[in-house]
């Protein structure tokens, strides 16, 4: 393990990532356990308050995360030991910040209720990410094959074709495909060709009712393929979003706003 670790991060240069990497899940998991704690009112877990202002954990994250950052900028051609730190530190930053990625995308407390959701999912495409630069995947594979010029225009080539099909498969709803699509290629093709999703943006602009054509036909295929094959994807997702994050069960402020 010592000898792994010590091929893979430490000669590799990866060791700061690796250390984002670390921090950012644990910061997560002891976030996630402090406010499940709070809600159930379990000891002297509570808001952070100053007055009659609740202070989210979110400006924390902010905060740690402009230190962090700076700090690595100022530390990273000094000590490699300081600049892991430094990312440790921007880590759980991040972890804080994307905690409340509803919070920010709704600019509405929206934590315990189903918008919350996002928060954890965020979290989930960060730690994802993450792990794929780890193991030496880069995205859209960027890299020159040879180190000739022919090389480089194949590689930029691949480049814009592979981020073409990620953006399509991202516009067609398949957010896990298009995301590890961008380090695994191959997986953008099946991606980008196939159906897209009932309620995305290219089932909108393209077969949907109310678009410029509508195809009733292929949104009903599209229904079919939503219920027998993405719906019991989805369900397991959430319960296992649930066993880690807690129930995001509250009353949505959007139903009662329409209301």
């Amino acid at each position: 393990m010592g000898d792994w670790f010590r091929q893979r991060i430490m000669d590799t240069g990866r060791l700061p990532l690796f250390c984002f990497f670390v921090a950012l899940i644990l910061a997560f998991v002891f976030t996630r356990i402090n406010v499940r704690l709070i809600r159930a009112k379990v000891g002297w877990f509570r808001n952070v308050n100053v007055g009659e202002m609740h202070i989210h954990h979110v400006v924390f994250g902010v905060v740690l995360s402009l230190l962090g950052g700076v700090a690595g900028l100022l530390v990273s051609g000094v000590s490699q030991g300081w600049y892991a730190v430094t990312a440790a530190v921007f880590g759980v930053g991040a972890a804080l910040i994307l905690d409340e990625f509803a919070l920010i995308l709704h600019l509405h407390d929206v934590y315990w209720e189903e918008e919350g959701r996002t928060s954890v999912d965020a979290v989930f495409v960060a730690i994802a990410v993450t792990g794929l630069l780890l193991l030496g995947l880069r995205p859209l594979g960027w890299e020159d094959p040879d180190g000739t010029p022919e090389g480089a225009w194949l590689a930029a080539g691949l480049i814009v074709v592979n981020l073409l099909l990620a953006v399509v498969t991202l516009l067609k709803g398949k957010i896990w495909t298009g995301l590890v699509g961008l380090f695994v290629p191959i997986l953008l093709v099946p991606g980008a060709l196939r159906l897209a999703r009932p309620g995305s943006p290219w089932a909108h602009w393209f077969f949907a009712p109310g678009s410029r054509r509508p195809r009733p036909g292929r949104m009903a295929r599209a229904i079919r393929r939503e219920e027998r094959w993405r719906r019991p994807v989805i369900r397991a997702k959430i319960a296992f979003q649930e066993f880690v994050s807690g129930r995001h069960d509250l009353p949505s402020t959007r139903l009662r706003t329409r209301r």
